[in-house]
């Protein structure tokens, strides 16, 4: 029997032209009835293939009978077959003149836990979702100006059976321990590590294969929708990491899909990863890039994703990235930028933005590439946030430094502030800096087990109220002192030692202060939400500034102390007189700290200092961050 195509012309044309933005609704395997029949439509781009079959467990992973037909001039091969259902696993079986091997699906929306690597028919349409209250009130929740403190996790590894320490806890096992975690702690958007199918765990998700596949790691498809699900009816944002970089060379994979270089480069100049030994996508080729947009589209509509991080946006403009001369070839005008890529990104990040534009797009960009979040009409990337990278490595420097020492890199703290406002920045205290040998975050600090604490404690009080969104791995907010490993649990153990609890403790309530704060969060990206007090005092390592909020009378004080020495007559210039309330001391005994502080807070006095007209005395505790608001 025939039966009539489920890809239209119309479909074809904006495949070719690349603007089919949702193509994962005709690409791929999709559940059908035709007249009655029930069964399942396949589709897949492979234009240089002399033939196609769909081969799997309902045919025995034979497919003489399941030849697809060739759509001209598209490439893109068709078939209809009925009765095959909901868990059925298949593969495309591809001949490219005398070569015939299988492959994944490229739109499968499921796969088989690796290392079996076949594709599974999925049902997206099935979960009944609750989050509409979410969903409606998202743009508070992702406002640039709202308080957005990220938890980054990788699900594989932040918890597992104690009874079974090797066996990844479920999606659904995951979802009320998480979100009970991240609401104790008061963050407001949970960041994952890329949970598209991959094959390699270690990894990390960053080389992914199933694109529009979500891990079968931790369930199916149904189990993660429940899991975002969850998160957002209790006022929890997820946001994914995106890999539209490259990809691994895996044989089941996009390499080489129809026998030619389909989805990558055929010079190795422009299409080898040679950091990760991965291949690089052609972002020159329309179909390519409506793959990658129509992805990125595909998990904010499918499952509700509020935003995408889009991993090593460097590695993509920059077409002489990690290479040396002769390895790499100029584009049309001579330079280094790699245009195409760079049309993409911006053909990414309007289209996200148009069709859902309460969503965020984040670069992990490592650059001084400008612009990356200024929207595209004003010749930016289009971005609503960008990683600080540069905060974060000047900011480590600086506090790995023995205390004494601090006063000659005083300029690693203070120079962030030069270039502050020129992007949208997020802080990032990532994956990335507790492995490979480089320690966790307590680790890296320099002194004896108290000063480790209490280094820390003041580096997260000074990273809060820096201008800036927040991100922290997992982890980090207890202290953990061994590196991260993606095959173990974290250390929770730790969190029964009060200094590890004190830590906790500590990130919860300036969690609290920064949302209950606006002078904390609404100005993060003008220059009107900060005013430096004191930044020249690299004598005593201490910085005292001010951060506002869009009423400028609503405002707090910040002074740190980044030596081991308490200053017990330490004076701050402020604006105006009144009481100065403390609301924030990193060295309070209920985080594990020495105690010393100014009680309830200190009367301003009419003393001119800092060139202001009034100036408060505090007790300035050792390795501290305190922050004072006047009572209005």
């Amino acid at each position: 029997m025939t039966y009539p195509n489920y890809i239209t012309e119309y479909d074809l044309y904006l495949l070719g032209e690349g603007t089919h933005w949702q193509s994962y609704d005709k690409l791929g395997a999709h559940l059908r009835e035709v007249d009655g029949v029930k069964g399942v439509n396949f589709a897949v781009w492979a234009p240089n293939a002399n033939r196609v079959r769909v081969i799997g467990s309902f045919n025995g992973w034979r497919g003489e009978k399941h030849e697809l037909k060739k759509l001209i001039p598209q490439g893109i091969w068709e078939i209809f077959i009925p009765g095959v259902k909901v868990g059925d696993l298949y593969k495309f079986q591809i001949t490219h003149g005398s070569d015939t091997f299988e492959k994944a699906d490229p739109y499968g929306f499921g796969a088989e836990i690796p290392p079996r690597t076949a594709s599974k028919v999925v049902d997206l349409a099935k979960h009944e979702w609750k989050d509409q209250k979410w969903i409606q009130s998202r743009s508070l929740f992702n406002s640039l100006d709202a308080p957005i403190s990220i938890y980054e996790v990788h699900l594989g590894s932040w918890m597992r059976d104690p009874k079974e320490p090797q066996r990844w806890l479920s999606y659904r096992e995951l979802g009320p321990k998480l979100v009970d975690y991240v609401q104790r702690l008061g963050y407001t958007h949970l960041e994952l590590l890329p949970i598209h199918e991959h094959p390699l765990t270690a990894s990390w998700g960053y080389q992914p294969v199933g694109y529009f596949a979500v891990t079968s790691r931790y369930g199916d498809p149904e189990d993660f929708m429940w899991f975002v699900d969850y998160c957002h009816q209790r006022g929890i944002g997820i946001i994914l990491d995106w890999v539209p970089a490259h990809f691994p060379r895996d044989a089941h994979g996009l390499r080489m899909f129809d026998g030619t270089h389909l989805y990558e480069h055929s010079d190795p100049r422009q299409g080898e990863h040679r950091d990760w030994g991965t291949l690089i996508f052609n972002f020159g080729r329309w179909e390519v890039r409506n793959f990658l947009v129509s992805n990125a589209l595909f998990w904010i509509d499918k499952y509700h994703i509020d935003g995408l991080r889009v991993d090593a946006v460097a590695s993509m403009i920059y077409l002489d990235y990690s290479r040396e001369e002769g390895e790499w070839i100029p584009n049309e005008y001579g330079g280094r930028e790699n245009l195409q890529a760079l049309d993409f990104i911006r053909t990414f990040n309007t289209q996200v933005h148009s069709q859902f534009p309460n969503t965020l797009t984040i670069a992990e960009e490592s650059t001084a590439f400008g612009g990356v979040s200024r929207p595209v009409h004003l010749g930016g990337l289009g971005f609503s946030m960008k990683w600080n990278m540069g905060w974060m490595n000047d900011t480590l420097r600086y506090i790995e430094q023995n205390p004494v020492h601090r006063k000659y890199h005083h300029n690693h703290l203070t120079f962030s502030l030069i270039y502050a406002f020129t992007e949208n920045f997020v802080l990032p205290f990532s994956h990335d800096e507790v492995v490979h040998g480089k320690r966790s975050m307590l680790d890296k600090m320099p002194g004896d087990l108290w000063q480790k604490f209490a280094n820390l404690r003041a580096l997260y009080g000074y990273m809060w109220c820096h201008p800036g969104k927040k991100l922290l791995f997992m982890g980090c907010d207890f202290g953990q002192w061994a590196e991260w490993d993606y095959d173990e649990s974290l250390q929770w153990h730790l969190t029964h030692w009060e200094s590890h609890s004190g830590m906790q403790k500590y990130l919860s309530d300036l969690n609290r202060m920064y949302r209950e704060e606006p002078s904390l969060h609404q100005l993060d990206f003008d220059s009107d939400g900060f005013e430096w007090i004191d930044c020249h005092n690299s004598d005593e390592s201490c910085l005292s500034f001010m951060r506002k909020a869009k009423d400028p009378d609503d405002f707090v004080v910040v002074s740190i102390n980044f030596t081991p020495v308490p200053r017990m007559e330490f004076r701050i210039g402020v604006p105006k007189k009144g009481y100065y309330r403390e609301i924030s001391n990193s060295d309070s005994s209920y985080y594990s700290g020495s105690n010393l502080g100014n009680g309830n807070g200190v009367m301003a006095e009419e003393i001119e200092f800092h060139g202001r007209p009034y100036s408060i005395k505090i007790v300035m505790p050792p390795l501290a961050t305190v922050v004072f608001k006047p009572v209005r």
